[in-house]
């Protein structure tokens, strides 16, 4: 399985970017897709996240100003960030919970990540 993360970049304080996330490899099913990020000097956070049923969580630092959403048929996360902040400049993770099926074995609910993609927010 391969998480690939794209869509960072450079950007002025209250620029938009748009993150997006592509799983793909013996995928079974997804229950849960987040996007976590790395500040410099930081402990990784979660951001936003999205499970199966539709459940949306949010950090409170980016409630009303980033929208996570989910494209089921290509495995797809994206992250739509307006208002950013020189706060919001991190590495950007996203994540999977991911059922795989492999040589005959079924793993279930394994954690998969991105490679990061850095997003930098100048004042």
């Amino acid at each position: 399985v391969q998480l690939q993360a794209s869509g960072g970049g450079l950007m002025s304080a209250g620029g938009s970017l748009r993150l997006s996330c592509t799983a793909s490899g013996n995928i079974v099913s997804i229950s849960a897709m987040r996007w976590y990020r790395q500040g410099p000097g930081k402990e990784r956070e979660l951001v936003a996240g999205m499970t199966n049923e539709g459940t949306i969580t949010y950090a409170d630092s980016v409630k009303g100003r980033f929208t996570i959403s989910r494209e089921d048929a290509t495995n797809t996360l994206n992250l739509q960030m307006t208002s950013l902040h020189p706060e919001d400049t991190a590495v950007y993770y996203c994540n999977a919970r991911i059922d795989t099926y492999l040589s005959g074995t079924f793993y279930r609910g394994e954690d998969h990540w991105g490679q990061g993609t850095q997003v930098t927010v100048s004042s």
